[in-house]
């Protein structure tokens, strides 16, 4: 009896495969030690047999005391056989951000999709099963509250103009990144710089990105800039900057510091306005007045005749000018313009027809007739294109080759007398 028993478990492959559902998994990236304000990655697996036809659709969700997001960041497409069940699957992430101590619960959520069944397109729900995990309290942060958590933290500034030293009216750009792994760049919180006494301060509004490479890794960035102008001389300290933050990799509280720097106020450089000198201007005789007032007389009087003259006459221009037109257009130079412009940039049976007719207004009466005397070239990519075109050939021509050597003038047919004799002399 147990020889028949593959050959059982062989007819109901057909029934386990068609029995198969859509299913969801959650797993929550926990090394145990949590602390409010640290990202949580929470990757979310939906599975499918055979197929998918429409990506699964993952909507956000509330928890209390919690920032969920749902980072752009690529799906990943994954398999797994399950009871001799071949599923596909799409891992999408979202972010968690605890902002108190405590247990955190993720709900149950609907997550949409379609897969096939029999070849036949079909939507499903599934759910994503609900998970937890705990936020604990930071060590090493007695009465402090954590707000911000992350590795590998880098905070860096620069000035503009490099050397701290400005002139009363001038500005001095100051520009603070902070660069984090393992977070989104909308959790990085702002830098205290404070105020510096002497000098007018202007924020402009931060600037946030995420995946930046760093290495083989990305990171996010907060870049803050300020501009400082001083509207007296003298000398002004722009303070220090310490920059608290939990370091999830050591787990403890630590601080990064930008050191304060002095600027140098120096005075304006003092200019002497210029005052215009006007010259006299010595009034004109009465003569000279009549001369201009006569000149200015003829000038319109021959604008006018000018006006006159191509109005009466502008029958006979307009015809000259449509001769010269159409004279240059049928001259060599412009035709082999025009077909290079075509050769260049026009499809394959425009460049055709194109050179059947630029050897037809050469005298020659096929496009075969003038090639066959032509330089090798020339010929060469006509026999592409005539294949490209008619006999299904999957060579390209070269274009700039065959604008080069399409200005090719087959010579003239030499006069030579008949050998025989006329047949009634």
């Amino acid at each position: 009896m147990m020889k028949f028993l593959p050959g059982v478990f062989l007819l109901l492959l057909p029934a386990l495969a068609w029995g198969a559902e859509p299913f969801a998994r959650a797993t929550v990236e926990d090394n145990g030690n949590i602390v409010p304000g640290q990202q949580v990655r929470v990757d979310v697996d939906v599975f499918a047999p055979d197929f998918f036809t429409s990506p699964p659709q993952f909507p956000l969700f509330d928890v209390p005391d919690a920032l969920v997001t749902l980072p752009e960041e690529r799906t990943q497409n994954i398999s797994e056989t399950i009871d001799g069940v071949q599923y596909s699957g799409i891992r999408k992430s979202y972010a968690v951000v605890p902002q108190a101590p405590g247990k955190f619960v993720l709900p149950e959520i609907d997550i949409g999709l379609g897969y096939s069944v029999d070849g036949k397109p079909t939507r499903a729900t599934v759910k994503m099963p609900s998970v937890s995990f705990n936020a604990g309290e930071a060590s090493g942060a007695a009465g402090q509250r954590v707000v911000f958590a992350a590795s590998d933290l880098t905070i860096e500034q620069a000035f503009d103009p490099s050397a701290p030293s400005l002139k009363v009216g001038d500005a001095l750009v100051r520009t603070i990144t902070v660069t984090v792994e393992n977070t989104q760049a909308m959790m990085i919180p702002p830098v205290g710089v404070g105020t510096v006494s002497g000098l007018h301060q202007y924020e402009k509004q931060p600037k946030i990105e995420d995946g930046i490479p760093v290495g083989r890794e990305t990171a996010s960035r907060r870049t803050e800039t300020y501009v400082y102008t001083a509207d007296r001389e003298g000398s002004f300290t722009i303070p220090a900057v310490s920059y608290d933050w939990f370091d999830v990799a050591r787990h403890e509280q630590t601080s990064a510091s930008l050191p304060s720097i002095t600027v140098a106020v120096s005075p304006a450089v003092a200019t002497t306005p210029i005052k215009p000198v006007l010259d006299d201007v010595r009034r004109q005789a009465p003569h000279v007045v009549r001369q201009k007032v006569a000149l200015a007389i003829l000038g319109l009087l021959a604008a006018m005749g000018v006006l006159w003259a191509v109005f009466r006459f502008w029958p006979v221009i307009n015809s000259l000018l449509q001769n010269a037109r159409l004279k240059h257009q049928a001259s060599h130079g412009y035709r082999l313009k025009r077909l290079r412009q075509l050769i260049r940039s026009g499809s394959e049976q425009e460049i055709y027809n194109g050179l059947q007719t630029w050897s037809r207004s050469l005298g020659n009466g096929t496009l075969e007739e003038w090639v066959r005397f032509g330089p090798a070239d020339l010929q060469r990519q006509v026999d592409i294109l005539s294949q490209k075109l008619f006999r299904s050939g999957r060579a390209e021509i070269d274009r700039e080759r065959l604008a080069a050597v399409v200005d090719y003038r087959r010579p003239a047919r030499l006069n030579v007398s008949p050998v025989l004799p006329p047949l009634n002399p």
